[in-house]
C-alpha cells in the first residue's frame, strides 16, 4: 500500500476537533433546531453537487428500489438525529449532550442483535452495562440540576438510537455504491425530510442575522464535509477500532470548548458518568487480545 503523505494522526486529529466544533457552533445560532439541521444537510450537498454531477452521477442507475428504500429510511433517520441532538441543546448541557450521544456503538450492536442476529459475547454485554451506567449517573444528575437537564437527556439519547439506524439501513447501500453518491442520496432524502418537517412545523426558512447563515454554512462544511471526510480518508491506512475511539473524544473537546465559550461548568456527575460512558465504549471498541498485547509491551 502507498505511504500517505501525511501521518494519518494528523487529519484524525482535525477531523475529532471538526466534529467537536458541531454542538458549540448550534448552541451559538438563534434558529430553531429543525432550521438549523435543514440547512446544515442543504448546504451540504449544495458543496457536493459539483463533484457528484461530475463524477459519480451515473451510480444512481445501479440503485435498486430497495436501495432508494433503505437510502430514504436512512436520510429520515439522519433528519430527525439531528433535530432531537440540536434541540437537546437547549435543554441540557454540552457536555452531557455529546457524552449521550457517543453511546451510538452500544445501540448498534443491539440493533445488530435484533435485526442480524448477531452474537453478543460477554465483553460486548459487559461494555454495555458500564455505558448504560455511566448515563445513568449522567442523567440522575442532570434530574438534580432541573427536569429540563433530564428531557435534554432523553432527547440525546433517542438521537442517538436514530443515528445507529440511520447507519444500519444504509450499510447495505454503501457496499455498491462509492461514499460520494451514496452520502449524496441520503443527505438529499435527509434534506427533504427537513424541508417538509420545517414547514409543517410553521418554521420560517428566514430571515436570519448574518452569522447564523456563517454558522449553517461552517456546520456543513466543519463536521460535515471536513470532519467525516477526513476520517473517511483516514480509514485507507488505519484501523475502523482507531477511528471509534477518536470519535469518543468528541465530548472531551465540545466540553473544554463549552467550558471557555459558553462558561458551562461540569458537575461531579457528569464527570464520572461520562468518563464511565467512554471506559465502557472503548472496551467495546477495543479488541481485548491486542490490549493485553500492547500492555505487555510496554511493561516489558
Amino acid at each position: 500500500m502507498e505511504k500517505p503523505k501525511i501521518h494519518p494522526y494528523i487529519p484524525i486529529l482535525i477531523g475529532v476537533i471538526s466534529i467537536s466544533l458541531s454542538a458549540i457552533i448550534v448552541k451559538l445560532t438563534e434558529a430553531h433546531s429543525s432550521v438549523i439541521a435543514f440547512y446544515r444537510m442543504f448546504f451540504s450537498v449544495l458543496i457536493m453537487s459539483p463533484l457528484f454531477f461530475t463524477k459519480y452521477v451515473n451510480e444512481i442507475k445501479i440503485l435498486s428500489k430497495k436501495d432508494w428504500l433503505f437510502s430514504s429510511v436512512a436520510g429520515i433517520f439522519l433528519a430527525f438525529h439531528f433535530i432531537l441532538w440540536f434541540e437537546s441543546l437547549n435543554y441540557t448541557s454540552v457536555a452531557s449532550s455529546t457524552v449521550l450521544v457517543t453511546l451510538q456503538p452500544l445501540f448498534a450492536f443491539v440493533g445488530t442483535y435484533l435485526f442480524f442476529k448477531e452474537k453478543i459475547s460477554m465483553k460486548t454485554f459487559a461494555s454495555g452495562v458500564i455505558a448504560v451506567c455511566g448515563s445513568f449517573l449522567i442523567s440522575w444528575g442532570d434530574f438534580k440540576v432541573s427536569g429540563n437537564a433530564l428531557y435534554g437527556d432523553i432527547l440525546a439519547l433517542i438521537a442517538c438510537a436514530l443515528i445507529t439506524g440511520y447507519l444500519l439501513f444504509g450499510q447495505d447501500v454503501r457496499k455498491r455504491i462509492s461514499l460520494v453518491t451514496y452520502t449524496m442520496v441520503v443527505y438529499s432524502m435527509s434534506t427533504i425530510c427537513l424541508f417538509i418537517y420545517v414547514l409543517l412545523m410553521g418554521k420560517s426558512f428566514a430571515p436570519y442575522p448574518t452569522m447564523d447563515w456563517i454558522w449553517f454554512l461552517l456546520l456543513a462544511i466543519i463536521p460535515n464535509l471536513l470532519g467525516h471526510t477526513l476520517f473517511n480518508w483516514a480509514i485507507k491506512w488505519v484501523s475502523t477500532n482507531v477511528i471509534s475511539v477518536a470519535v469518543l473524544f468528541e465530548p472531551i473537546g465540545a466540553t473544554i470548548l463549552a467550558y471557555f465559550i459558553f462558561s458551562e461548568k461540569l458537575i461531579a456527575t457528569q464527570i464520572i458518568g461520562g468518563v464511565t460512558v467512554i471506559v465502557g465504549i472503548m472496551l467495546f471498541i477495543i479488541d481485548i487480545k491486542i490490549l493485553k498485547g500492547i500492555l505487555k509491551k510496554v511493561l516489558d
